[in-house]
């Protein structure tokens, strides 16, 4: 079972930048990925990361970036040009499989962190 603990939400302006955190505890194999549910939304896929590939939804190309530090024990989502549509609790999740390419599923992943709200402001 792996852990997984986000942290670095906080509330900005439109324009602005956050970087997430996800602290991942335990043993997994597969991929890596960060979600987002908004108070009107249902959860939906921002970016994953594994096998040196990186996936993005739309709405995230150019604007948000996933990595992971070396030791993969940490990955991050760097935000910028945030608008109000960014808010939403964000959530990272792992998988014991292998990331899809150029697609994002929730149902592909098996561990989920407690979740991180980000709130952008007009």
């Amino acid at each position: 079972q792996v852990e997984l603990v986000e942290s670095g939400g906080d509330s900005v302006e439109a324009g602005g930048s956050l970087r997430l955190s996800c602290e991942v505890r335990g043993y997994y194999s597969g991929c890596l990925g960060w979600f987002r549910q908004g108070p009107r939304n249902e959860r939906e896929g921002v970016a994953t990361i594994g096998d040196g590939r990186t996936t993005y939804a739309p709405f995230a190309k150019g604007r948000f970036n996933i990595s992971q530090d070396n030791s993969k024990d940490t990955l991050y989502l760097q935000m910028s040009s945030l608008k109000p549509e960014d808010t939403a609790i964000y959530y990272c999740a792992a998988a014991m499989r292998r990331c899809s390419y150029g697609v994002i599923l929730a149902s592909e992943f098996d561990s989920w962190g407690q979740g991180t709200q980000v709130t952008v402001s007009s």
